[in-house]
């Protein structure tokens, strides 16, 4: 029994992780059906489906999840194609000032949200930037780029480059290389980088709250201002929904990674 347990001790520690990390989304999901009968449902009182039949039933709550959905999107696609040619150079040439790009890329990661936040926001001020969805957008696909560089860079790094000198001896140019052998390889690298930005830019709400205007509210502001007068269950729902479509997701890749290999072999 012992040697079992050493046998399987890292997959217990690893399960055991893995539902430490799942303890507040779960939480979450079971408040979502939750009925309270005061302003907080922060105690189960009774079952309900209410806000589910209803999630926009909490005022301004779908349109401030509209344009979180918009801005992170946008801001998502933009810093994946950015970053994505950020990663390629880094990672293949060599070129003056590529420690520099890779110090000034490293920066957004390491700088606290609350200085980015500010110091965004002075910029916007003195290029006269108005402050509402426009600025959001620019600070988020700036935050953004320096998760997908490090993403896609490190898929790069792993390629094998005898598979496009392969590619190269059977005829193919240098854009049928690119496209039908190095961007397949490095689509699970720049599919993380896209998902890693949509979440970063999704659940910001420092930099966000500095730039943004009365009018442009997005959906972690939203919660954060209902929070004071009780969080609807509503918000609940948002958040097991956004869960449960990047579980789908993620599940969704690895079995579309397990039929690719599967092919392959």
């Amino acid at each position: 029994m012992i040697a079992w347990i050493r046998r399987h001790l890292i997959a217990f520690a690893a399960l055991a992780v893995l539902v430490y990390m799942l303890v507040p989304n779960i939480v979450v999901a079971v408040f979502s059906f939750n009925d309270p009968k005061g302003k907080f449902n922060y105690t189960f009182n009774e079952f309900s489906t209410a806000a589910w039949t209803n999630p926009c039933g909490a005022q301004g709550i779908c349109e401030s999840l509209g344009l979180s959905l918009q801005i992170g999107v946008t801001a998502s696609l933009v810093a994946t194609v950015l970053g994505t040619m950020i990663a390629f150079a880094l990672g293949r040439y060599r070129f003056k000032g590529r420690s520099g790009t890779n110090l000034l890329i490293f920066m957004p990661m390491a700088t606290p949200e609350v200085v980015m936040g500010s110091s965004l926001l002075t910029l916007f001020l003195a290029l006269g930037v108005p402050s509402g969805q426009g600025a959001i957008l620019i600070a988020h696909i700036m935050f953004c780029v320096s998760f997908v560089v490090v993403a896609v860079k490190a898929r790069v790094a792993t390629l094998d480059p005898r598979l496009e000198e392969a590619a190269a001896d059977l005829g193919a140019n240098a854009t049928q290389t690119f496209l039908r052998v190095t961007l397949p390889l490095a689509a699970p690298g720049i599919a993380a980088g896209a998902l890693l930005a949509f979440s970063l830019s999704f659940d910001d709400y420092i930099i966000t709250n500095f730039n943004a205007s009365p009018s442009s509210i997005t959906f972690p502001m939203f919660v954060w201002g209902a929070s004071a007068r009780g969080v609807p269950v509503q918000v609940y729902v948002v958040g097991t929904l956004m869960f449960l479509l990047a579980l789908v997701v993620v599940m969704g890749g690895q079995i579309v990674s397990k039929r690719r290999n599967r092919q392959v072999a």
